[in-house]
């Protein structure tokens, strides 16, 4: 990619949870939930995370990548949210930008919904980015976004 090039992106995962969608909602909601989950995940060093769940408030984590990533190892980088809406139980929705060694790399708005399925949750998760040069694509992130769902999974008991 040139410096002025920007390549757009979407998916949407569906994945169905054994837990009710209360649970998984505060899986996302709580900090000390979301930080074991998404920011404490293998392969990165976690240098910080702090979270305000509220629509308008923050969440913000930088780390360092460790030696099994595609990335090389320390390299920092930054992931900067803002909650744009919350319905309990039912929706998230949030904008958020990564950078890499202080260099932004992508801009994405994130739509979690929390379906009930049976006793279980049936989550969709629908991610618009706009990647930068130097960026990963969207391949990646819906590869490491499935990831996540799976930690958010193992937090859950499943």
């Amino acid at each position: 990619m040139n410096p002025m090039s920007v390549t757009h992106g979407n998916f949407t995962i569906e994945r169905v949870f054994r837990s009710a969608p209360a649970r998984v909602f505060d899986a996302f909601a709580d900090p000390k939930k979301k930080r074991r989950w998404f920011a404490e995940g293998p392969g990165f060093h976690l240098d910080s995370f702090a979270m305000d769940f509220r629509v308008g408030g923050e969440e913000k984590s930088r780390f360092r990548f460790v030696a099994d990533k595609p990335i090389e190892e320390g390299t920092p980088c930054a992931n900067d949210t803002v909650y744009m809406d919350i319905v309990p139980d039912k929706r998230i929705v949030i904008a958020y930008s990564m950078s890499l060694a202080g260099s932004p790399f992508s801009v994405s708005l994130a739509t979690m919904e929390f379906h009930p399925e049976g006793e279980g949750t049936r989550l969709v998760f629908t991610e618009q980015a706009a990647f930068f040069e130097n960026a990963d694509g969207i391949e990646m992130r819906e590869q490491g976004t499935r990831e996540l769902l799976s930690q958010l999974a193992a937090e859950l008991g499943e």
